[in-house]
């Protein structure tokens, strides 16, 4: 073969050569561009069917869940346009359960807040008279005649009765009858055709009744509170008060300051008590309205006397100005869970000081525990009743925020 042979041999040898390199690359290339493809295909054929089967998925469930609501009575506030007006089922509903919406409707324009003003003494800021006492009451007779209790009307000499109605009115009021003993009062406006409050019966309560307390709790006039009867009978031993005679009412509705005097209702809209005092959070007591009716049946009689004023089957007592509680055992549990209470086993709770009283002017305080009286043990309120009456100068000791404070009282005679 000549030169030129073999040269064109070589050549057309490396052509084919470089022909083969040339494609291989490519037919490579096609293969991976076609895996890729098939792969996105495939991934996106699967999103979208999970993507449909878990939409469906969540109607049902969506669907579902608003007919278990709707078979439970509930509003589907989801599905109703926000603008929407509650539906005549929603109505329905509000009218069935809110119960103590209506008795709060019929009981309390009756109920009126007391003020017991001093007429000497000025604030010097408002330049009025200082309120030495506020509370609760209300009316029993359309012609003006209102329940309270004692505690909230009887203070200091040359004080005057301020009574604001439900509709913000206010009038004088006139203190007609006292009871010292069962701690209720009745005051006199000069005002006619007003709501009256219907009275119920006491003795007819049980334990676990639905009841509502009304009053003006810190001068805020028709403040509602509600809870159950806890208990029916309470003896007043139990509570450590002077009257042995009257059973007291236990309630968990909430009664504070300002709120004694008001009523205690039941859901028809009768008064069943009158709020008196809340020892702790949970228990709150009220006088039984039969006992009431019973007072109000012996000033019946008094009021065709000359005299406007009256103090029933009660002489003439020492006034120190504070309403207390003897320290029951659930009491002194509450106390001692205090980090600054001492150790202490008897005494008396003070739960409300009159303003501008001997005990106010000694500096006694709420929650004050009067330990010592004279020197001697405090067992119970007894103790401090008995000192009243035989001393004209009192000596307490008392525990405050764990320390202990001697305080000298000059009781008034009333």
């Amino acid at each position: 073969m000549s030169v030129a042979g073999k040269r064109s041999n070589v050549s057309q040898s490396t052509i084919f050569v470089l022909v083969k390199q040339n494609t291989k690359p490519r037919a490579f290339h096609s293969q991976q561009e076609k895996w890729r493809l098939h792969e996105r295909t495939r991934f996106l054929t699967c999103t979208a069917l999970l993507s449909g089967g878990l939409g469906y998925a969540l109607y049902n469930w969506k669907d579902d869940i608003r007919r278990k609501i709707g078979n439970l009575g509930i509003p589907n506030y989801a599905v109703t346009h926000a603008l929407s007006p509650p539906s005549s089922n929603n109505r329905q509903n509000r009218d069935k359960y809110n119960f103590i919406a209506d008795v709060v409707e019929i009981s309390a324009p009756s109920v009126v807040y007391i003020e017991i003003k001093d007429n000497i003494r000025i604030d010097y800021f408002t330049k009025k008279s200082i309120t030495t006492s506020n509370g609760s009451g209300f009316i029993i007779s359309s012609d003006g005649l209102i329940l309270t209790n004692a505690h909230v009307v009887i203070n200091k000499p040359n004080t005057s009765v301020k009574v604001r109605l439900y509709d913000g009115s206010t009038y004088t009021g006139v203190i007609e009858d006292i009871d010292m003993q069962s701690d209720l009062a009745t005051v006199r406006i000069n005002k006619t055709n007003l709501p009256v409050m219907k009275l119920g019966s006491s003795s007819s309560v049980r334990p676990g009744e639905f009841v509502v307390a009304i009053g003006s709790p810190l001068a805020l006039s028709n403040t509602i509170t509600s809870g159950i009867i806890s208990s029916v009978n309470r003896p007043s031993q139990e509570l450590g008060l002077s009257n042995s005679r009257m059973g007291y009412i236990q309630t968990d509705a909430a009664i504070t300051f300002g709120n004694s005097g008001g009523p205690l209702v039941n859901l028809d809209g009768e008064a069943i008590g009158i709020n008196a005092m809340k020892v702790t959070s949970g228990i709150s007591f009220a006088i039984p309205i039969d006992y009431a009716k019973e007072f109000l049946k012996r000033t019946e009689s008094n009021r065709k006397s000359k005299s406007s004023r009256h103090i029933l089957d009660v002489p003439k007592r020492r006034y120190m100005g504070i309403t207390m509680q003897t320290l029951t055992s659930d009491i002194l549990f509450e106390i001692l869970q205090d980090k600054d209470s001492l150790n202490i086993k008897n005494g008396v709770l003070v739960w409300k000081v009159m303003p501008g009283s001997p005990a106010y002017n000694a500096g006694l305080q709420p929650k004050d525990i009067i330990t010592h009286v004279n020197k001697e043990l405090v067992i119970s309120t007894q103790s401090i009743y008995k000192a009243l009456e035989q001393s004209e100068t009192i000596d307490l000791q008392i525990l405050r925020r764990g320390q202990i404070i001697h305080v000298k009282v000059h009781p008034e005679d009333i």
